[in-house]
């Protein structure tokens, strides 16, 4: 079975810093788009970052730009997300999401597979 699970959220100061990590299994990794999301409460789930198979390109929201970075590391099976001078607009649950193909996608609907989040928030 495919499993993917998010750790390192938690509590920070703004303008403090994370990094979030998806422990991958169960599926060719490096064939995947990796990317992130995050929902807040009573928001609906948002596209944050992606990164394609081959860990090449990337593509970010404006609103993490130059903040987040986005990357993985095929031979461990794992994904980050650094995140950088956070702003309490980031305050979210941040979910990882494998979806099989070349390109890099910001599409929910377009994911094959989720974990099960992780909780990020940023205080003032």
């Amino acid at each position: 079975q495919v499993q993917l699970v998010e750790s390192g959220g938690g509590l920070v100061q703004a303008g403090g810093s994370l990094r979030l990590s998806c422990s991958a299994s169960g599926l060719p990794f490096s064939t995947y788009a990796m990317g992130w999301f995050r929902q807040a409460p009573g928001k609906e789930r948002e596209f944050v970052a992606v990164i394609n198979w081959t860990g090449g390109r990337t593509y970010y929201d404006d609103s993490v730009k130059g903040r987040f970075t986005i990357s993985r590391d095929d031979a461990k099976n794992t994904l980050y997300l650094q995140m950088n001078s956070l702003k309490p607009e980031d305050t979210a649950v941040y979910y990882c999401a494998a979806k099989y193909g070349r390109s890099t996608y910001q599409g929910s609907y377009e994911y094959d597979y989720w974990g099960q989040g992780t909780q990020v928030t940023v205080s003032s």
